[in-house]
C-alpha cells in the first residue's frame, strides 16, 4: 500500500513540476532557479510526509478526491524547504548523496567575480519559492471547504513549530553540555522531527477526510511517539550509519556540536576524561576525525547506544497503544503498524 502511494506521489512530484511551469512560468523567469529547483525536489526520496498524509486521508474516507496526491505535495515540497535552509545553516554542501541547493547554485556564479552575493544567498531565495510553491499545491485538492481550511492551518502550524523546533536547537547549541536536560532534547525532537514528519501529515490527511477529533487526537498522539522514536534512530544512524545510507559523512552531528540523546546520556556516564573530550567537542574547540570517532567509542561504552535504543523501543509500543482502538480503516490502520516496525529497524 505505501509503495502504491508512493508511487502515486512520484508521478504527481514530476506531472507538477511542468504544471508549475506552464503555470507561472518559471523558466522563463529564470532558467537558473527553475532547473536548480525540478533538480533539487526530484531526487529520490522517502516521501513520508505526503506518503502518511494520503494514509490519513483515506483512512477515514472510502474516496479520493481529484487533486488529493498534487495537495499532498505540499508536505514534501515544505521539506524541501526546511532542506534548503537547513544545509545552509548546517554549512552542509551535500543532500541525499548529491550538492546541497546553496552548492548547486554557487557552481552557478563561477563565471562571475564581481557578484556581492553567494550561493547561500540564493539558496535562501530558492527555499522561498519552494514554500510557496507547498502553498500552491496543498489547495489542488477538491474538498469541503472548511476541512480543507482546517488541514491547511496544520500545514502553517507544521512549519512554525519545525521553524521554532531549528530556532530553539541552535539555542541550545549554546548551552554547556553539562546543563542540557533530556527534556530540552525531546523538545527538540518533537518540534523538528515528530510533529512536522509524522504527527501532522496524518492529521491533515484525517481532518481533510473529516475524522472525529477524538480519533484525530489519537492519530496526533500517535504520530508524536512515533517521530521521537525515530529521530532516536536517526540519531544512531548518523553516528554509526554507512556513508551510502546516511547521504551525507558520518560522525556529522558530532562534528555539528548537536546535543542529541546519544550525548547527552554518554557525557553523564563517562568518566572524568571522557567527560572533558565531550566538552571540546561540545564546545567546538575539537574536530579531528580522531577524537570523533572516539567519541563515537565513548557513546558505547557508556550504554549510551544501549539506552537509546530501549528508548525506540519503549516509544514504539507506547505509538502501538494510540492507534490500536483507532477508529481507522483496518487496511490502513495495519499499514501504519507495518511502517512503524520498518523504519524502527535498526
Amino acid at each position: 500500500m505505501f509503495l502504491k502511494i508512493k508511487n502515486n506521489i512520484e508521478k504527481e512530484l514530476h506531472a507538477y513540476i511542468g504544471a508549475i511551469n506552464k503555470l507561472y512560468a518559471l523558466n522563463k523567469l529564470s532558467p537558473v532557479l527553475f532547473k536548480s529547483i525540478k533538480e533539487f525536489i526530484c531526487r529520490d526520496g522517502k516521501r513520508v510526509r505526503p506518503v502518511l498524509f494520503c494514509i490519513g486521508y483515506l483512512g477515514f474516507s472510502k474516496k479520493t478526491p481529484p487533486g488529493l496526491y498534487r495537495s499532498a505535495l505540499s508536505l514534501e515540497l515544505l521539506h524541501d524547504f526546511m532542506l534548503v535552509h537547513d544545509d545552509i545553516i548546517d554549512k552542509s554542501d551535500q543532500r541525499r548523496g548529491k550538492p546541497a541547493m546553496h552548492t548547486l547554485l554557487k557552481a552557478s556564479l563561477k563565471q562571475n567575480n564581481k557578484i556581492k552575493f553567494s550561493g547561500e544567498d540564493l539558496g535562501i531565495v530558492a527555499g522561498d519559492v519552494m514554500y510557496a510553491m507547498a502553498l500552491d499545491a496543498f489547495l489542488c485538492v477538491k474538498e469541503d471547504l472548511l476541512r480543507k481550511e482546517k488541514a491547511l492551518k496544520k500545514l502553517f502550524l507544521a512549519a512554525l513549530y519545525t521553524g521554532s523546533g531549528e530556532f530553539i536547537e541552535l539555542l541550545l547549541g549554546t548551552k554547556p553540555i553539562e546543563k542540557v536536560t533530556q527534556k530540552d532534547i525531546y523538545k527538540i525532537y518533537d518540534y523538528k522531527t515528530a510533529n512536522y514528519t509524522f504527527a501532522s501529515p496524518l492529521t491533515m490527511g484525517a481532518e481533510l477526510a473529516g475524522a472525529k477529533q477524538p480519533q484525530i487526537k489519537r492519530l496526533y498522539s500517535y504520530g508524536m511517539l512515533l517521530g521521537r522514536a525515530f529521530q532516536i534512530k536517526d540519531d544512531i544512524i548518523g553516528i554509526f550509519g554507512a556513508v551510502k545510507d546516511i547521504g551525507k559523512p558520518n560522525l556529522t552531528d558530532i562534528k555539528e556540536a548537536k546535543r542529541t540523546l546519544l550525548v547527552w546520556y554518554a557525557f553523564h556516564h563517562a568518566c572524568k576524561k571522557d567527560k572533558l573530550l565531550i566538552k571540546r567537542i561540545m564546545e567546538n574547540a575539537v574536530t579531528q576525525d580522531a577524537q570523533l570517532i572516539k567519541m563515537r567509542a565513548i557513546i558505547t561504552n557508556t550504554g549510551a547506544l544501549t539506552y537509546a535504543q530501549n528508548q525506540i523501543k519503549q516509544l514504539y509500543k507506547q505509538a502501538s497503544n494510540q492507534i490500536r482502538n483507532l477508529n481507522m480503516r483496518r487496511e490502513y490502520k495495519q499499514a501504519l503498524d507495518r511502517f512503524s516496525q520498518q523504519i524502527l529497524k535498526t
